[in-house]
């Protein structure tokens, strides 16, 4: 099976470079941009406040969701009650090395208090030494547990840290996995999103899974950039700015 995937990951890779995917031309207005825009604060230095104005802030813009560090989610779900804005939590962030049944644990409960998205990040060690049993486990030990409970499970790859060979599997093992969505990055690692690494991910996991790009996401223009690349998804912490510079109809 091992062998199997990587001969797979090759193939990816050498079609991808051979015929590198040619970016969209694509302008879109603030709303628009809002509704693929995760409102994401993860620092652990958020206080009630901060958390609070996050939520005006999405329920003002329209964004996505809310993405949160599982200890805010019961107050972004109280702080968005009526809006229709989902609530999103990390789990095993930002490392990734937490234990697979920790992992679907602090899933559970994010959900229980009213998460209905899930962003793990997988375990990065094990990818590296090739476990790809264990892997594929751990992001399935969390999706079945979100989609037993209707929520969705977004999957960190850290891309920052992985050759391309690298994110190509974990992409691969996301998908056999049963998650809906890969995700470039967590933000506190070496590296944010690339355009490079987007097109990558989408040209892996094909045309209708979900992608997302996170990580120094920052101005209008990268963001456009990013779902040039095949993102239909994107974390950021500077959504407002991102949403103003937003031309106008």
């Amino acid at each position: 099976m091992s062998t199997e995937l990587i001969q797979k990951a090759e193939k990816v890779l050498q079609e991808f470079k051979a015929h590198p995917p040619q970016p969209r031309e694509i302008q879109l207005g603030a709303s628009a941009l809002a509704a693929m825009i995760d409102h994401t604060l993860l620092k652990p230095e958020a206080t009630p406040a901060m958390i609070d104005k996050l939520c005006a802030e999405a329920r003002e813009y329209r964004f996505a969701s809310v993405c949160v560090n599982p200890h805010n989610v019961a107050r972004c779900v109280q702080q968005l009650q009526g809006s229709s804005i989902p609530v999103c939590a990390v789990v095993g962030f930002p490392l990734g090395a937490t234990l697979s049944e920790v992992k679907a644990f602090e899933a559970a409960k994010c959900i229980a208090q009213g998460a209905q998205e899930i962003d793990m990040v997988l375990n990065i060690g094990a990818l590296k030494a090739k476990d790809f049993d264990l892997v594929r486990e751990d992001i399935a030990a969390v999706a079945r547990t979100c989609h037993q409970k209707g929520a969705l499970c977004k999957v960190i790859i850290e891309a920052a840290l992985l050759e391309d060979l690298e994110k190509v599997l974990a992409c691969l093992l996301i998908v056999e996995a049963g998650a809906d969505f890969c995700k470039t990055s967590t933000g506190f690692g070496p590296g944010g999103a690339t355009v490079e690494d987007v097109a990558l991910m989408r040209a892996t996991v094909g045309p209708k899974f979900g992608v997302k790009a996170a990580g120094g996401i920052r101005s209008y223009e990268k963001a456009i950039a990013m779902i040039a690349a095949g993102a239909n998804r994107l974390g950021a912490s500077s959504g407002v700015k991102i949403i103003q510079e937003a031309p106008t109809p």
